[in-house]
């Protein structure tokens, strides 16, 4: 029986899952799991990547206490977010995302290329957390003046593991840089907004080997593993973990909702452009998508309220409130008060708020429910094409309750795989040849 070690680490959580496959059948075990989340220092929102590190270290040994043989391991994260090096050395803090440094200069990056321009070459969507805009803030802070390179976080904990530098195409096709007609960095980007090139290494697609561990991570967590590139961001291995029996529409549902369509080539319209999707790479094919804020604000509320997630549906079920929200509108995308965000948008639309908390958590999964349906119908607009099926994976696929939303929303045959998607993907493909 060969074993393999999928590290599967979203922003609330983290998970090592050993999978194999028996009489054909690829089975899972997860040995550990671990919190995650942002830290709120000096007004900043910043990942601990020293414990995310050693969270790793953690799995990885109670991992070969158990399977004493692994083939091989990878990890994968969501997108965007990366270690500043300098050779060897972090460059310190680790922003989150959902920081909201980059805000202040997002009008300088377009003032020297425009979105439009920008989208021509990358098709990739507009976020304000976008990789592009937090680099020119590094620049413009002067963090890039001893920088030789940068790691995505996957990227700088397999680094961590094995001492051996490699960087990964479907993550690098987060950062709004990546010209889709060489799926490679953007010449002209860097050089409109004056990035030393040598930053920007050479990208390599999963499978690739990037090496054993160092002798003291051996020591450390009593054996030895083989690391490769999966498709490091953590929706491309998701999507790859979907068993579809037609290409149809999906949503990986976690923090974020993930919305897209699998394509055999980029799509740059203007409709598209409009819509806000986005072109990111899968391994073999584009992940034509949009980013839907998720199960975020429900986070939120369940920490404000004290409550846990069945508790939170049992209530919605109880609630008449019928009105809804734009879940997508910034205020919430770093908020520590969705309370109070959810209750002001209400009011600065003219709109009756829900008072109750059971109102409140309703109103937040109709909402999400009814984004998706707009962004079907956006889908179907700009592909000229009609979908029947939509299928569900993720965290959020075990919530029966916004699954029944969805598909009173969107009336689309919704097919839920309550499965890790993701971490099914990250092994899949570990186990090709």
């Amino acid at each position: 029986m060969k074993y393999y070690l999928a590290i599967d680490i979203g922003a609330s959580s983290g998970r090592h899952i050993i999978g194999y496959k028996e009489n054909g059948v690829l089975k899972l075990d997860e040995v550990y799991r671990f919190k995650n989340g942002v830290k709120e220092i000096n007004n900043h929102l910043q990942w601990d990547i020293e414990s995310l590190f050693n969270e790793v270290k953690n799995g990885i040994k109670i991992a070969l206490e158990k399977y004493k043989t692994i083939e091989s391991m990878s990890i994968d994260t969501w997108g965007v977010d990366y270690v500043l090096m300098n050779n060897d050395k972090e460059i310190l803090p680790c922003y989150a995302y959902r920081d909201k440094r980059t805000k202040k200069v997002i009008d300088e990056v377009h003032s020297l290329i425009s979105f439009e321009e920008l989208y021509k070459i990358t098709g990739s969507q507009f976020q304000e957390f976008n990789t592009i805009y937090q680099l020119y803030d590094d620049k413009k802070n002067n963090r890039l003046s001893k920088a030789t390179d940068f790691l995505f976080i996957p990227e700088y904990l397999m680094y961590k593991l094995t001492g051996v530098k490699k960087h990964e195409y479907t993550n690098a096709s987060t950062t709004g840089m990546m010209d889709k007609d060489t799926n490679n960095y953007s010449t002209k980007i860097i050089e409109k907004l004056r990035f030393d090139k040598n930053l920007f290494k050479e990208l390599y697609k999963q499978g690739e080997i990037v090496g054993n561990f160092k002798k003291e991570i051996q020591e450390e967590v009593k054996g030895n593993i083989l690391v490769k590139l999966c498709s490091t961001h953590d929706t491309a291995s998701a999507v790859e973990g979907i068993q579809m029996q037609e290409n149809a529409p999906y949503i990986s549902s976690g923090t974020w909702s993930l919305l897209g369509i699998k394509e055999d080539h980029v799509i740059t319209s203007k409709e598209a452009m409009e819509a806000n999707y986005s072109n990111e790479y899968g391994p073999t094919y584009i992940r034509f998508q949009k980013n839907i804020m998720g199960l975020w604000i429900i986070q939120g509320l369940a920490k404000q309220m004290n409550l846990d997630f069945v508790t939170m549906v049992n209530m919605a079920k109880e609630s008449s409130y019928n009105e809804l929200f734009d879940v997508n509108d910034s205020c919430f995308l770093s908020s520590l008060d969705m309370k109070n965000e959810i209750t002001n948008w209400f009011i600065n639309k003219k709109i009756n708020p829900p008072t109750e908390n059971k109102d409140i958590i309703n109103a937040t999964y109709r909402s999400l429910a009814y984004s998706y349906r707009v962004a079907l119908d956006e889908l179907e607009n700009i592909t000229n094409k009609k979908y029947d099926s939509l299928y569900i994976v993720g965290g959020g696929a075990k919530n029966t309750y916004l699954n029944e939303l969805t598909k009173e929303f969107t009336k689309k045959n919704v097919i839920v795989l309550p499965i890790e998607a993701t971490a099914i993907g990250n092994l899949i493909s570990q186990m090709e040849d």
